[in-house]
């Protein structure tokens, strides 16, 4: 997991080679006025989904886990906390991978949280188990689906 502001995204640039255009989307984004929905932005390996939805307390949150796409995640309208724990410690799914949705969920809490505000974004990577949407209140937030090379 990766925590940062939007303001040093190039230091990740590095990292993948779809990370420099998956954060120049954002950047080019207006974030606050975007309309729910989904967008490609090249084929089936970026992609970026406008979100709005209910937070929830952190004992209704559930883990989850991607095999195929790294998500690039940041709040838009207000804090969001997302729980994390590595996959390598997850033992208990709550059901099999669903191979079509591209993810798994796992009953074990997570092990440790963190709170992001608007201007942050988090990294999960297919090693890391995540639990988002914990707060109270509706949020709106954007989420980038980034391929797994």
């Amino acid at each position: 997991m990766i925590v940062d502001n939007l303001a040093n995204a190039a230091n990740y640039f590095s990292l993948h080679p779809l990370f420099e255009k998956a954060f120049e989307f954002i950047s080019e984004l207006d974030m606050e006025q975007a309309v729910t929905g989904s967008t490609v932005i090249e084929g089936t390996a970026l992609r970026a989904s406008v979100v709005e939805a209910i937070l929830k307390p952190a004992t209704e949150a559930k883990l989850e886990t991607h095999k195929k796409f790294i998500d690039i995640q940041i709040p838009v309208t207000s804090g969001e906390t997302f729980g994390w724990k590595s996959l390598s410690t997850l033992t208990s799914p709550v059901s099999g991978y669903d191979e079509a949705d591209d993810i798994a969920f796992y009953s074990e809490a997570p092990s440790t949280y963190v709170t992001l505000q608007p201007g942050e974004f988090v990294i999960f990577s297919p090693e890391d188990g995540h639990a988002p949407l914990i707060g109270d209140g509706v949020t709106k937030k954007i989420i980038i689906k980034v391929a797994v090379i």
